[in-house]
């Protein structure tokens, strides 16, 4: 069993930085960042392999975001740099409890989900 709690949300200008964290409880393979704006289908962010460290990132945010995680804390980071109005959308925090696959930013391979966090930026 895999418990996800987010916490970082805000309301920023463009240009300006976040920084999202996800309390995870359990041991899942695979976490993710997905993200949902309204009237617009979920969208995978950002995901970790959380032993093999190996990472995965969505077109439009390579170069700002950076995904990481910390295992003493057993929390999952995205810091979002250069954001942009466009990345204004609920933040989710995601799980995959076992195994690889070869879609790790597909939100169908995720069986754990945290509750989301609000990120706003206005222009």
């Amino acid at each position: 069993q895999v418990r996800l709690v987010e916490s970082g949300g805000s309301s920023v200008q463009a240009g300006g930085s976040l920084r999202l964290s996800c309390a995870v409880s359990g041991t899942p393979a695979l976490m993710g960042w997905f993200r949902q704006a309204p009237g617009k289908g979920r969208e995978g962010v950002a995901a970790i392999y959380t032993r093999e460290k190996g990472t995965y990132y969505t077109d439009s945010v390579k170069g700002r975001f950076t995904v990481s995680q910390d295992n003493a804390k057993n929390t999952l980071y995205l810091q979002m740099n250069s954001l942009k109005p466009e990345d204004t959308a609920m933040y989710y925090c995601a799980a995959r409890s076992y195994g690889r696959t070869g879609y790790p930013l597909g939100p169908s391979e995720y069986n754990y989900w945290g509750q989301g966090t609000q990120v706003t930026v206005s222009s």
